[in-house]
């Protein structure tokens, strides 16, 4: 009997030392090497699990054939981190180059090690995607401020994931933009289009087709969600949508969305 007491007792702090593997400041390091490794072309040098997996705009695609395969120059870098789901998010963009770029990134660890990637998964926009225009989004998403949220005025993760699905869900439920807590200085940016307030000039619903395979990255301390999905309400567009609540009301909506 004492014997499984003991194993159980080792157990529970293997468990514990795994969880508390998964931190903030580890995932904003490696999402933080992730961009270094951006920049110099060498995301497949990064560390990763053994069964890692790469993911383009909905589709499993190898590092040396995406848009990771070569250098790319960063105008501006954002990341937000995880510590429940141990997965970041990073939003990239790229002005210069053969190709302009507007990049949304989760990067995932398995067993709570964020030594180790595991996932990365990306919605890369570029000229011919939903109202592209790099230079123009850049400009909108430097003015913006994502200071870190006081401990005491930062949104629970329900109510993220909440206003999350509920916005990705105004396509196919009328009533779904009722449910949203909408700023009433907050700004959308789909693409290079500035929309302000966002909660102006909304979907009605009446789409058949729900956007799913929804992928989420929450974090109270920024008071954001970013949700990576297939947008199947317009015709299964890859698609990211990050949105950020401040003082318990929507500020920023940020879209990026492929089409073709």
């Amino acid at each position: 009997m004492r014997s499984i007491f003991l194993i159980a007792s080792i157990l529970a702090t293997l468990s514990s030392t795994s969880a508390a593997n998964c931190t903030r400041d580890g995932l904003l390091s490696t999402a933080s090497q992730f961009v270094t490794a951006v920049i110099a072309g060498q995301v497949n040098n990064l560390p990763t699990t053994s069964n890692f997996t790469n993911q383009e705009n909905n589709k499993a695609l190898a590092l040396s054939k995406g848009v990771f395969a070569s250098p790319l120059q960063i105008d501006t870098n954002r990341s937000t981190a995880d510590t429940v789901a141990c997965a970041s998010y990073t939003m990239l963009i790229s002005t210069s180059g053969p190709k302009p770029y507007v990049l949304a990134t989760q990067i995932r660890h398995d067993g709570n090690d964020t030594g180790k990637i595991s996932t990365i998964d990306t919605i890369a926009a570029t000229t011919g995607s939903l109202f592209f225009t790099a230079s123009l989004t850049l400009s909108y998403i430097k003015a913006e401020d994502w200071s870190a949220l006081p401990a005491a005025s930062q949104p629970g993760r329900d109510l993220l994931k909440k206003v999350g699905d509920g916005y990705l869900d105004m396509w196919t439920d009328a009533k779904a933009a009722d449910t949203i807590p909408w700023g009433t200085n907050c700004e959308r940016v789909e693409g290079s289009r500035l929309t302000k307030p966002c909660g102006a000039s909304l979907p009605p619903g009446g789409s058949a087709k729900q956007n799913d395979d929804r992928r989420y990255v929450v974090d109270e301390v920024m008071g954001s969600v970013d949700v990576l999905c297939a947008f199947n309400s317009l015709g299964n567009m890859p698609d990211s949508h990050e949105i950020r609540v401040v003082d318990g009301k929507v500020k920023y909506v940020h879209t990026i969305t492929v089409i073709g």
